[in-house]
């Protein structure tokens, strides 16, 4: 016999998971915000969370409990839209779960069970932020950060970041391949493996670090080729998307979704970051890189493409939103997941050529007030020409 609760809980947690999502009154131009988180702790299944023998517990308590759900890789395999989600428990480590959905924007529900990696490194204490790329040798590869202590009894917050590689066909069985190993940087986060070979290598798009937390000399979105994912080996990066003084990515940039393939270039969905009187500031922008030399900058529209926005400010680590996935379906359409807070994830949907658009027609920053607002000015005269033509 299953206990009260639990059938209160479960039928709480039906409502929820069968909500239909809703367009929010946002607007852009650029692209739609849906009103509903897709997901959080709240849609982690009830067995995960509580035993549910009445036996073992009484009175139903919430045994091994779910802080937040967020940063989720995507990929639409078989028919369904599907995010692989970093889930953080109440003991902060974090594991990857399996969400699935057949429109992408609601009723995303979770596989039976985690994921389960295969443990290669016992120092490695957590794991989170996958990448999925369905690359062009068959395999999906996941590449995520491999998080272990720096062992520095002053600091027992001293960690060390290293980009971990699984493989897998349907998501179920996963292999895991040693880590990369870049020879510039001590250190990597927010690395995401390019869908094809450049040069007949695998093509990694790098975060070079200093630290843990700060990039130090690391200047921005690094570029680096190896010539074997089963060794994974960078011997060079080269920068491309650059951190810059007084702007959204002074602090820190690093790489989000898996870069697109469109006809004008590799569209980027990347982070910026900038400190702040109340902290570290999250936002997400855009750039492209050339098709052939996908290390070269061919457009970068000035300032965010997307920033918190109400109640996404509030969380974990407040006035943040992160992308480490984004699903491209026939028709051009695009779902952009992005986590707001380290706390859920949201969807916002648009399309290739509106992307495209504002990528390549949005001017660049030109990093001086006095240009910036010459710049707005321009904008403000050749609408008040056309203006006046209309009323003609």
């Amino acid at each position: 016999m299953y206990h009260v609760e639990y059938l209160r809980q479960k039928e709480k947690q039906e409502e929820l998971l069968r909500r239909k999502n809703e367009k929010s009154s946002f607007y852009n131009g650029i692209y739609l915000r849906w009103k509903n988180p897709v997901l959080t702790r709240d849609h982690v299944p009830l067995h995960w969370r509580y035993d549910l023998n009445p036996e073992t517990n009484p009175f139903f308590l919430e045994r091994l409990g779910v802080n937040a759900v967020f940063n989720a890789g995507a990929i639409y395999l078989n028919g369904k839209y599907c995010l692989v989600v970093r889930v953080e428990g109440n003991d902060r480590k974090s594991f990857f779960a399996v969400a699935e959905s057949t429109n992408g924007i609601d009723n995303f529900r979770f596989r039976e069970k985690p994921v389960v990696l295969p443990d290669l490194y016992p120092d490695e204490t957590n794991v989170y932020d996958m990448r999925l790329t369905q690359h062009e040798d068959g395999w999906i590869y996941g590449v995520f950060c491999s998080e272990s202590s720096a062992k520095d009894p002053a600091d027992l917050s001293a960690a060390v970041a290293a980009a971990g590689i699984v493989r897998t066909k349907d998501l179920n069985t996963w292999e895991r391949l040693p880590n990369l190993v870049t020879k510039q940087s001590p250190q990597q986060r927010n690395v995401c493996l390019l869908p094809k070979f450049v040069d007949g290598k695998y093509a990694f798009y790098t975060r070079p670090m200093d630290g843990f937390i700060e990039t130090g000399s690391g200047g921005g979105i690094g570029f680096g080729l190896a010539e074997d994912i089963t060794h994974a080996v960078i011997e060079e990066e080269r920068m491309t998307s650059l951190r810059k003084y007084h702007t959204i990515t002074e602090s820190k940039n690093g790489a989000g979704a898996v870069p697109i393939e469109t006809e004008q270039g590799w569209l980027h969905l990347a982070h910026g970051v900038r400190n702040t009187a109340a902290g570290l500031r999250y936002v997400l922008y855009v750039f492209v890189t050339d098709l052939h030399e996908p290390w070269k900058v061919i457009a970068e529209p000035s300032g965010y493409f997307l920033a918190p926005l109400g109640g996404e400010r509030v969380g974990d680590v407040s006035n943040v939103v992160f992308t480490n996935g984004a699903i491209v379906r026939p028709d051009g359409t695009v779902y952009i997941y992005y986590a707001s807070s380290d706390t859920r994830l949201h969807v916002a949907t648009t399309d290739i050529k509106r992307l495209l658009d504002y990528a390549f027609h949005t001017p660049q920053d030109p990093l001086r007030s006095a240009d910036c607002v010459k710049q707005r000015c321009d904008l403000i005269d050749r609408n008040l020409e056309f203006l006046s033509l209309i009323h003609i």
